[in-house]
């Protein structure tokens, strides 16, 4: 009885949701809608953030479970690889599109402060990137294994737009014929990172990180050092005598250590990203620096 009120107060939120957003939907209008008293709603979710974060499980359970499904189905039938990704593709888009409010960022939304909440969409979100991951290997094995963390950014980058437009009736395709849209295009992309051998941008498992999500200080600090190793790149390329490199190359490594101290000197930090920054040909490099340190 328990789960079967539950599940009548989610699906009833899911719908009230959509009709009249996160903030104008409140929890007497889906008491209401539920033919039950507000305090009812109170004992089985105990905050509107809590009855939202509800829904958004439901929403991606069933997606999760659909694609299992789909999954199974496809193997059957027996189809060329890039027709199985197609129509999974497919599925997605047009769940995306008919759940969008659940689908779409939340960054707006008061409920990214809730624990809860943040647990949740930090699982939906390994298991999507998981699933995309395992879409694309599927189809293109191997080779592709070094470009995954590039192929499933420029995909979900391109579904996220697409979506978006579509949801505002910018553009009005079918999802099959976008979803053949976005195969084809990264089927070029994709052939030509392995034709050429493409020094990979994006790790797979920074694919996991993002504002609701920001790495951790290990994560981070192994980004740091990957752009310094950049610098350091970048200053022997310079058309500057050696010991003018070999002085840079210093300032990059004292940069380095005290990056890796618990507490950096802020002041020391400044004075190193100054005479980096004396050099024109390191300025992009010194702008990315310092946005990095700030975040």
């Amino acid at each position: 009885m328990e789960q079967f009120k539950r599940q009548l107060i989610v699906v009833t939120a899911m719908r009230i949701f959509r009709e009249k957003g996160y903030f104008s939907a409140s929890m007497q209008d889906i008491a209401e809608a539920c033919s039950m008293a507000k305090a009812s709603i109170y004992k089985v979710f105990s905050s509107k953030e809590d009855l939202f974060t509800g829904v958004f499980v439901e929403v991606h359970r069933i997606l999760f479970e659909e694609a299992r499904e789909l999954d199974r189905r496809l193997r059957l039938e027996g189809l060329p690889p890039k027709e199985v990704l197609r129509q999974k593709i497919e599925f997605q888009l047009q769940y995306m599109l008919e759940n969008y409010f659940f689908t779409s960022e939340f960054k707006e939304l008061p409920v990214t402060s809730n624990e809860n909440f943040l647990i949740e969409w930090r699982k939906k979100r390994a298991s999507l990137l998981t699933l995309h991951q395992d879409c694309f290997y599927e189809t293109y094995g191997e080779p592709i294994l070094p470009y995954l963390g590039d192929v499933v950014a420029i995909f979900r980058g391109m579904v996220k737009e697409y979506l978006s437009h579509t949801f505002q009736a910018v553009i009005a395709v079918p999802m099959a014929n976008l979803a053949g849209f976005i195969v084809d295009r990264l089927d070029v992309v994709i052939g030509d990172l392995i034709a050429s051998k493409a020094q990979p941008v994006l790790k797979a498992s920074s694919a996991f990180f993002n504002e609701i999500n920001p790495p951790d200080d290990q994560t981070r600090q192994d980004n740091l050092d990957e752009l310094l190793k950049f610098f350091a790149d970048k200053i022997r390329e310079l058309p500057q005598p050696e010991p003018i490199q070999n002085e840079l190359l210093e300032v990059i490594e004292w940069l380095k250590l005290e990056l890796g101290q618990p507490k950096p000197n802020g002041t020391l930090l400044r004075v190193y990203i100054n005479f980096l920054d004396s050099v024109s040909e390191l300025a992009p490099y010194v702008r990315q620096l310092s946005l990095v340190l700030k975040r």
